[in-house]
């Protein structure tokens, strides 16, 4: 059965690029809209596999997307949601992100290079992992950098959570990091141990490692 999707994107050549695109690798898009409002009702009406969302939409061109999105992901736990932007909204973006259920992602658009980059996260998400843009995980983290237990952490821990929170294996983190996987693991252990977080069988105890973090920071003055 092929995964469901909605799109929220106000201009159009965009919208219809981005539905073509979903289709033709075996998504069907059972909603394509173009404000927030609609957004809202698509979610809650479709339940969707994954949510492909704009920030700013009409009415006001300013958060309606995200907005929709949390609403959403209130009124529905766990609705996978992609945030596709032009800018890394901070304090809603850690919001959508701090609710610690996963299948979030969120990529700047100038930044996808390529249609299998773009697939890949929005299968990532409906699967229920995620799929972060280093520039955002970076532009949070770095928001957070006052908070005590992410001060806790060495540099390379920071750059091995950087890289979890982008979705990556303890594989791909040793390779680009140039260390091993036990070296990674141990890293890994040692995040997880920082933030309190007790041995679970969770697929997402990964994401929560960052989810923790962004959840903290938003009770910060």
């Amino acid at each position: 059965m092929s995964p469901r999707a909605v799109i929220a994107e106000d201009l159009y050549l965009l919208r219809e690029g981005l539905v073509h695109l979903l289709q033709a690798h075996g998504f069907e898009v059972v909603a394509a809209v173009e404000s927030g409002p609609e957004l809202l009702k698509a979610l809650t009406d479709e339940r969707p596999d994954v949510a492909v969302v704009d920030v700013r939409l009409p009415p006001t061109f300013t958060d309606e997307g995200l907005q929709a999105a949390l609403a959403a992901r209130r009124a529905v736990p766990g609705l996978p949601v992609l945030v596709l932007s032009q800018h890394v909204e901070q304090l809603y973006a850690r919001e959508l992100l701090a609710d610690g259920s996963g299948a979030i992602g969120y990529l700047l658009k100038d930044r996808v290079f390529n249609a299998e980059q773009f697939v890949d996260a929005v299968r990532r998400v409906a699967a229920g992992g995620t799929a972060m843009d280093p520039e955002v995980i970076a532009k949070l983290l770095a928001s957070t950098a006052r908070h005590e237990p992410l001060g806790a952490l060495t540099p390379r821990e920071r750059e091995v959570l950087e890289l979890m929170a982008e979705g990556r294996s303890n594989a791909a983190i040793s390779q680009r990091l140039f260390l091993s996987e036990s070296a990674v693991g141990k890293h890994t252990a040692s995040i997880f141990g920082k933030l309190g977080l007790a041995p679970s069988d969770d697929d997402n105890r990964r994401v929560l490692a960052v989810l923790t973090y962004l959840n903290a920071a938003r009770s910060q003055p």
